[in-house]
């Protein structure tokens, strides 16, 4: 799916189907009133109900009991090494782009405990080893854009549909509830138009809004996307949407697109990337590149792990995973040393995997152009920039 996605238009709109009930497939419209009873609803489901909230100067994600708790009228400032977030005033709710923290880390965790040894107890023998039982809430995602969308797609074939599916990650996704919403103010770090993974969505969502505004009619065009997303979309108050409304969820998507920062010419830069493993390009790179790994921590598809065993002094020792990172030396290490010693390989290897031999893995780029790693880069590197170098 992550290099197949087109614009919404391209899927007939269809109004609610029988009896004043939707299914999937259907469109309707819902106001802010409509948003709260689509949260309530879900709460109500048992869901542990996450969406996009402004903390620490930045939009990251948080539990959201109401629509008054996402952004409302914040926009963000991106650029390469730039990241700034201002208030305008307005009533918008998803007047931004992506912030730091993508949805990865909800069915990924940077760390989780695998299993845990305890010693027995004085007098007696033997050691038992436990997995945690704990069954966390499932998790509806209530503001996810389509180039996170796109990347939970890809972490499903790398993570749950291979030949050995995490466990984790499986029981996690199988449970979540996912509502997309339409990109209607791409960043300058943003090129998800090249990977065609956005601004809209197509597939892959239980419900997908687009916020449309016009003065006094502050409303969301939803379509349905599952049997799930149908049944919660029903016990909100909608209304019909109107031809209008789908001619204005189109003009979004346009001017996202004709707006998007940056792009990328992906024909044949699997094979270019492949044939300059020695390009000069890589050594240039590396002299500004820190290896400080934050493109591989905010980047919504990287799936690297280590594994730590962690004990305290009452005897108990816990199995853990944490996320990894390839600009780590020891990332690379087997007996004699790091594969990767140098900046510039650990450079070359992250790119040319993001954008080359993912597609030999997993049949599709590792990349959905959420620009991350161009804004949360401290020395700004663009891999746009990089690839069109090579």
């Amino acid at each position: 799916m992550g290099q197949t996605r087109g614009r919404s238009a391209l899927v007939p709109p269809q109004p609610p189907s029988y009896f004043g009930h939707v299914r999937t497939g259907d469109s309707a419209i819902i106001d802010r009133r409509g948003l709260d009873d689509l949260i309530t609803a879900l709460g109500r489901r048992g869901f542990r109900t996450l969406g996009p909230i402004v903390r620490d100067g930045a939009i990251v994600h948080g539990e959201v009991g109401a629509s008054s708790d996402l952004p409302v009228g914040w926009h963000d400032e991106q650029g390469p090494g730039s990241y700034r977030l201002r208030s305008g005033g307005e009533e918008n709710l998803f007047d931004w782009a992506v912030g730091p923290a993508s949805w990865k880390s909800e069915f990924f965790p940077p760390r989780e405990t695998i299993w845990r040894a305890t010693v027995g107890e004085r007098g007696e023998r033997g050691v038992s080893i436990d997995e945690p039982a704990s069954e966390p809430a499932p998790v509806a995602i209530v503001g996810a854009r389509p180039c996170e969308l796109a990347a939970l797609d890809i972490l499903d074939r790398v993570l749950a549909d291979g030949e050995v599916p995490d466990p984790g990650y499986t029981r996690r996704r199988q449970g979540s509830f996912v509502v997309v919403v339409e990109c209607g103010s791409p960043s300058a770090s943003c090129f998800c138009t090249s990977m065609g993974t956005g601004p809209s969505a197509t597939e892959g969502f239980d419900l997908a809004l687009t916020e449309l505004t016009d003065p006094g009619d502050h409303r969301f065009l939803v379509r349905v996307g599952s049997e799930a997303g149908a049944e919660v979309l029903d016990a909100t108050s909608w209304r019909t949407p109107a031809l209008h409304d789908f001619d204005q969820q189109d003009a979004v998507v346009t001017d996202s697109s004709i707006r998007m920062g940056r792009s990328l010419d992906t024909d044949g830069l699997a094979a270019l990337l492949a044939r300059n493993l020695d390009h000069p390009r890589w050594e240039q790179v590396a002299d500004r590149c820190l290896s400080c790994g934050n493109c591989t921590l905010v980047c919504p598809t990287c799936f690297c792990s280590d594994v730590d065993d962690v004990s305290d002094l009452s005897g108990t020792v816990e199995r853990q995973r944490g996320w990894a990172s390839c600009f780590d030396l020891a990332h690379s290490y087997i007996h004699g040393g790091p594969v990767r010693p140098t900046t510039s390989s650990c450079y070359r290897q992250w790119l040319t995997h993001k954008l080359s031999t993912w597609w030999d893995q997993f049949d599709t780029s590792g990349c959905v152009g959420c620009g991350r790693c161009v804004t949360w880069c401290p020395v700004g590197i663009d891999i746009t920039e990089e690839a069109a170098a090579i």
